[in-house]
């Protein structure tokens, strides 16, 4: 929800001014703040190892695109999968967003492979800041 969005029945901006409003929930406020700054804490840690996950794939790309290779390596996407939807169960997390992490680091994976193929093997092409 942005800030531009109003506050109906099934919202509630949970913050200082609720506590100082409503004592009674200044407890509650305050295990939601350190509840969320966890969340935001590992949100940092999952983007970062984003990040370094697509170094070493766009590198990956680099030698595919050198040796002449696809983008894609459907085997290795299903062992990924199957690999993947294991420590998903094992974590106890549903292995659908296990599945849904994969799709999106695959395909994401797949276009840059694209672009640096097309670009003879130069991983310039991905700089974001460029």
């Amino acid at each position: 929800m942005s800030d531009a969005e109003p506050e109906d029945e099934n919202s509630t901006t949970i913050d200082r001014n609720m506590a100082a409003e409503n004592p009674q929930n200044a407890k509650a406020v305050e295990q939601i703040r350190e509840l969320r700054q966890s969340i935001d804490n590992v949100d940092a840690a999952i983007v970062s190892l984003l990040a370094e996950r697509f170094k070493y794939t766009s590198m990956v790309g680099v030698v595919k695109a050198k040796a002449g290779f696809a983008p894609a390596d459907y085997q290795r996407e299903d062992r990924q999968m199957a690999r993947l939807n294991r420590i998903a169960i094992d974590a106890g997390l549903d292995p659908e967003i296990a599945e849904k992490y994969r799709e999106f680091v695959v395909t994401e994976a797949k276009k840059r492979h694209r672009r640096i193929a097309e670009s003879g093997g130069n991983p310039g092409v991905l700089d974001v800041f460029a």
